[in-house]
């Protein structure tokens, strides 16, 4: 989840909130890539997750990372809760996930190499104080209760209030960890369609993406548990928004949705501000309960859209949020899959004539189907392998056409970021029908070898 943002002054009109999401508009080739990934950190003695202080915990670990690698500490109430370094940050998630926000690189060659060189330092770290790191969606094994608190005062807000408005809101918190990748639009129309193909192609990221088959220790009946999540977290601030296929979206409907999305806090002098429920156009006018008679400012904006959580978004770039955290391969397929979709504009075309037909109750069907079945899903008589198939020779097709090159042109361009998917259409098995086919045959049901096996 986000840090606190710096969005600007003092917000004087109601255009203003639209003109913060338009800034974001900038030519094709000052596009960038920024990737995200969060992984869930564990003692290798004792396979618990680490807590937040210790010789074996978070601290030690962002600690280390700052001494050995550079980076500059982020500190809250005097507490180090992430890192930051040549345009990248290093965050905490409530249950101690740790996660690298990318800096806005040009290609996914360098997004890959961000990716390695960051896992690599992870792993020197973690390694002398016995700990190690996974890539799934959900955590396997571990209760609620074995999770650590991080000391973020945005957290302990957000756990107060989950249980208020849905089921699942502190697992998905404390158990959950996701891949995103954040991309650039040039106008509101390239906005337009690009969010409407991000939502509508949710469903199939979450297909290829699927893993997290096992929750407290055995299987859970779905392929994406994690996405199983999202449904029952709060309806005020997640789903497929329908909103966004009317006709007239643009900014100022983003506006109108994200100020009719309750509030979570507001950020002053370093402490987050109980805001719980509160209205965001109650605070435009001066009538916050949490702050009487103080309007908010371009930072509290940019805030507030951080917890705003569809299963895509826009800021001043679009977020693409339907995948579960996964192997290495998988954190360069992510952004792979979607800048082939998107930055190319004959295959942004060919995404959006694939699902430019479907109703919210199809889109919502796939994205319900997706979260169980993974590829195996069946909508409407169509298999997600057959649909997943469609989308990533898409993708390639709009790789091919950025041809974009590495290491001076000496390696290939960019699709075979696209392999570890490609993989998957050929065989018919996400990440999560590996790990079941594990569970259920060589590893007899001992789901504690996930660990050995899959950590980076």
């Amino acid at each position: 989840m986000s840090i606190p943002q710096s969005g600007g002054g003092p917000i004087e009109s109601r255009d203003q909130l639209a003109e913060y999401l338009a800034a974001g508009c900038k030519p094709k080739d000052d596009w960038r890539i920024g990737t995200e990934h969060e992984k869930f950190g564990y003692c290798k003695d004792t396979l618990n997750p680490i807590p937040y202080d210790g010789p074996r915990s978070v601290k030690a670990v962002l600690e280390g990372l700052r001494d050995r690698f550079g980076w500059t500490p982020v500190l809250e109430a005097g507490n180090i809760i992430g890192l930051e370094k040549d345009g990248a940050n290093v965050s905490l998630e409530p249950g101690g996930q740790l996660e690298l926000s990318g800096a806005p690189l040009e290609t996914i060659h360098q997004t890959c190499d961000e990716v390695n060189e960051h896992l690599r330092e992870v792993r020197s770290v973690a390694d002398e104080i016995g700990v190690g790191f996974i890539g799934l969606g959900a955590a396997p094994i571990w209760t609620h209760d074995q999770m650590p608190m991080m000391p973020k005062g945005r957290y302990r807000l957000m756990t107060d209030y989950m249980d208020r408005v849905g089921t699942m809101g502190k697992t998905m918190m404390y158990r959950t960890c996701t891949v995103q990748v954040n991309l650039d639009f040039a106008s509101e129309p390239d906005m337009v369609q690009k969010l409407r193909v991000a939502l509508a192609l949710q469903p199939v990221a979450t297909a290829l993406f699927a893993n997290s088959p096992f929750l407290e220790g055995k299987p859970n009946g779905h392929k994406s548990w994690r996405s199983r999540v999202w449904r029952d977290l709060d309806p005020a601030r997640t789903g497929m928004l329908p909103f966004v296929f009317e006709d007239g979206f643009g900014f100022e409907r983003w506006v109108d949705y994200a100020l009719d999305v309750p509030m979570y806090f507001v950020y002053r002098d370093g402490k987050y501000i109980d805001a719980l429920g509160q209205s965001f156009r109650d605070f435009m006018a001066g009538k916050l309960p949490a702050l009487p008679g103080e309007t908010p400012t371009l930072s509290d904006w940019a805030d507030h859209l951080t917890t705003i959580f569809p299963e895509a978004r826009i800021k001043k770039f679009i977020e693409m949020r339907g995948a579960d955290g996964g192997p290495w391969r998988r954190l360069c397929a992510l952004p792979a899959l979607w800048v082939g979709l998107t930055y190319d504009q004959s295959a942004l075309d060919a995404a959006w004539d694939l699902v430019k037909d479907w109703d919210a109750e199809t889109r919502e069907a796939w994205r319900v189907a997706a979260s169980v079945d993974g590829l195996q899903a069946v909508v409407n008589g169509r298999s997600m392998l057959s649909l997943a198939a469609e989308v990533v020779l898409i993708a390639r097709s709009g790789l091919k056409a950025r041809a974009r090159p590495g290491l001076g042109g000496m390696v290939q361009d960019e699709r075979h970021f696209l392999h570890a998917l490609e993989d998957s259409i050929e065989t018919g098995k996400a990440p999560a029908d590996e790990l079941l086919d594990h569970y259920n045959g060589d590893w007899n049901g001992d789901l504690s070898r996930i660990y050995s096996e899959f950590s980076y």
